[in-house]
């Protein structure tokens, strides 16, 4: 045997040494944003941080500021008008959210909507809902020019690029609303209002108008301007822009883009399910052409997960989605006490689910769209307290770290003013208080934001699951101890559970288990502990199976 053969197999020896000692990945995502939880904005009603830009009489005979929900009941409001709420009221409140522990924030649509309020459909009353006459664009899912920023919003200096670079000199992340299937109102209008209807290029040219004519009245094959439209009904009275129409994939994929180059980090993508998946991939791919790994969720407004996972597949442009069917277990289980924690466990698609990977959706109790979480203080804290620990990326609607207008739906206060003042007395609120200290947690803990989560026991007010990161130089087990009962709970985990030196996150005495042994605690009422171990996952079942939850993490066809 020559020297050289032999020096080549004891190359070949320490080598195959060296790999066999390198501990295998667990990782629920790769997504860099996934490190982010998110605080969402509905700007107008955030804080108006500068009154220069609230163009209050704006809109003439259909004025557009400050228009109240008429047959409120006595000490409750609601309103359909702008309120003055701007890209400066965000950005002056930028450490309030970031010393919440977000690391992101997602703001509604920015482009411009119309500038009267919608004199067609059907009047808005306390309660209603689909109605929108006597309604403005103040949400921002109205756009008629999305290339244009809407004058609602910026300030002298304050532009979205210089609102974006602002923000992320504070260390948040911004994440712009996007809407492509609708457009603003478009018909049933008594008498023709400007912008209602149409849309406009880069330049100001119009490039559709739908000319408040009924969408079975709309002439594409004739018509320049109606080759923009379905000539079938949607949404309401909105605008149905055709996904079809290589000249809307067109527009849309510039839009967008452009505000990419301003400093947009991810995209919300406003109901994503009323548009083909050919469409999605297609803008997808042109986006991430430019913008590789450029993170996008959608909002199917679905709680059926046969009907939602597809958008997330590769082939359809693999877009993460915001977790409806999820949510609709979380509000059964955070609003009832006494409820069951096993009610969530079968929404959690950890293997051979629907989803290409359900660690990247984006979960959450409510938002704009539906009613308030109607919890108690406790309520809150629980939910809070599972969505922070447990797969995915949480999502918080402005307000939620207070209670604000609990159980509200959108005519009935959901979408109300917030302001300074309610920005300043948050920190009295207990949700408040213990958001802070699960989601501050969340962030400097890796195996919360992007671990595998292996789950234990999910029965009556007790769950406990791990979550385990192992990637590069990083190995973190963390075992998550969630009580939402009145009294104390005790748990004791001997399942999976690894030899070592358990320490608890949030305080208390660390707890070091022998092989074989196990792990007793105690977690006070409506809490959460969390013990970490910073090692390689190596106890031969967890090892075995953490492996089958990387193998099966996503859809088995996908």
């Amino acid at each position: 045997m020559t020297k050289n053969l032999i020096t080549g197999l004891a190359l070949a020896l320490v080598a195959g040494l060296a790999q066999a000692a390198t501990p295998p990945e667990f990782v629920g995502t790769d997504a860099p944003f996934a490190s982010n939880a998110i605080y969402f904005v509905m700007t107008d009603r955030f804080v108006n941080g500068d009154p220069s830009n609230d163009h209050r009489d704006q809109g003439g005979t259909h004025r557009t500021f400050d228009i109240p929900v008429p047959g409120a009941p006595k000490g409750e409001s609601a309103n359909i008008g702008y309120l003055g709420g701007d890209f400066k009221g965000v950005l002056d409140n930028a450490g309030y959210i970031r010393g919440m522990g977000f690391g992101a924030v997602w703001i509604t649509p920015i482009v411009d909507n119309p500038d009267q309020a919608f004199t067609g459909g059907d009047p808005v009353s306390w309660g209603s809902k689909f109605t929108d006459r006597g309604k403005t664009g103040f949400h921002g899912y109205w756009g008629v020019n999305f290339y244009k920023l809407d004058e609602h919003l910026p300030s002298k200096n304050l532009d979205f690029r210089q609102f974006t670079a602002a923000m992320h000199q504070a260390g948040l992340k911004v994440v712009q609303d996007i809407v492509a299937n609708h457009g603003s109102p478009a018909f049933s209008m008594p008498v023709r209002q400007p912008q209602y209807g149409q849309i406009f290029d880069k330049d100001g040219k119009l490039v559709a108008d739908q000319q408040n004519l009924p969408p079975y009245r709309l002439d594409p094959a004739r018509n320049p301007l109606h080759r923009f439209y379905h000539a079938y009904d949607d949404l309401v009275q909105l605008s149905n822009n055709d996904d079809q129409n290589p000249a809307v994939l067109d527009y849309f994929v510039g839009a967008y883009d452009q505000w990419i180059g301003e400093g947009a980090d991810a995209f919300r993508i406003d109901t994503i399910s009323h548009m083909s998946t050919t469409f999605w991939q297609q803008f997808s791919a042109r986006i991430r052409a430019k913008h590789p790994g450029f993170f996008m969720f959608g909002e199917a407004f679905d709680y059926s997960p046969d009907n939602i996972g597809q958008y997330t597949w590769p082939e359809n442009g693999a877009i993460s989605l915001l977790d409806f069917p999820l949510r609709g277990r979380v509000a059964e289980v955070f609003e009832h006490p006494g409820s069951d924690y096993a009610q969530l466990l079968d929404r959690l698609y950890l293997t051979n689910g629907p989803y290409q990977n359900p660690y990247e959706l984006v979960t959450f109790y409510d938002n704009h769209d539906m009613a308030r979480l109607n919890a108690s203080d406790a309520g809150f804290i629980d939910a809070n307290n599972f969505l922070f620990t447990a797969r995915g990326i949480p999502a918080i609607y402005y307000g939620s770290e207070t209670g604000f207008e609990r159980g509200k739906a959108e005519h009935q206060g959901n979408r109300n003013y917030y302001g300074q003042q309610r920005i300043v007395a948050a920190p009295k609120s207990p949700i408040y208080q213990h958001l802070k200290r699960i989601a501050q947690l969340r962030e400097k803990t890796p195996a919360l934001q992007r671990g595998l989560m292996l789950p234990l026991r999910f029965a009556g007010n007790q769950a406990a699951f791990y979550r385990v990161y192992q990637q590069g130089g990083t190995h973190q087990i963390a075992l998550v101890l969630l009580n939402k009962g009145d009294a104390t709970a005790s748990f004791d985990v001997s399942d999976y559970l690894q030899p070592g030196r358990w320490t608890p996150a949030l305080g208390g005495t660390a707890i070091d288990v022998a092989e074989g042994g196990r792990l007793h605690a105690s977690v006070p009422a409506h809490d959460v502990q969390v013990y970490l171990l910073d090692a390689a996952a190596k106890r031969a079942d967890l090892v075995a199976e953490l492996t089958r939850l990387m193998q099966e993490r996503g859809h088995p066809e996908h």
